[in-house]
């Protein structure tokens, strides 16, 4: 018998300035809704800044019928019209599996709106083009400071080096340059 895939739901939503002590409240009511469902795995949520009106909440359930069963339910309903002046929704996400916030091809989970994720091999390109150059850097820089180090423990330290340089600065610039090529939406192929 299959094992039931995990998923988790992100979903963006912007909250009036005048509101953020009670969006607080409303997502700890939410969540204490949803510890009573069964396949609830947890949940959080985040302020893009200490000034910013974004907050983005992240819910886990065990399986997508237990997320349905969540998403379906009378209590959810009742919470999520308690909050109507107070939010508003701009993105909703459904993630399943390790790779997390990267959407599998033709899996149509999506909603509100409706997002265009970019194909594997643009997501490879805006990796690449800023790692290439930044790897090259670091083995120029750094291979001769280390060049009597063990192997694994240079690449070690490069790699150390290297993927919080690429998640917090490079890749954030590389995409949002890129945002206009990496989101244009896909033709469809015509079907046979």
């Amino acid at each position: 018998m299959p094992q039931a895939t995990p998923i988790t739901v992100s979903i963006t939503r912007t909250v009036l300035p005048e509101h953020h002590r009670r969006f607080n409240a409303w997502v700890q009511a939410g969540q204490e809704l949803a510890r009573e469902w069964d396949g609830y795995l947890g949940s959080g949520w985040i302020r893009t800044a200490p000034e910013s009106n974004e907050w983005h909440v992240l819910y886990r359930f065990s399986s997508a019928k237990a997320l349905a069963a969540w998403d379906e339910s009378a209590e959810r309903r009742w919470w999520m019209d308690s909050a109507a002046e107070l939010v508003e929704i701009t993105k909703v996400e459904h993630r399943t599996g390790i790779e997390g916030w990267f959407e599998q091809p033709g899996d149509t989970k999506l909603t509100i709106p409706d997002i265009v994720v970019p194909p594997r091999w643009k997501q490879a390109v805006s990796i690449f083009l800023p790692f290439f150059p930044l790897s090259l850097l670091s083995n120029f820089l750094l291979m001769p400071l280390l060049r009597d180090w063990p192997l694994m423990f240079a690449v070690l330290l490069n790699i150390c080096i290297l993927t919080p340089l690429m998640t917090y600065i490079f890749l954030p610039v590389t995409t949002r340059l890129l945002r206009p090529w990496l989101h244009k939406p896909r033709r469809d192929s015509p079907r046979k």
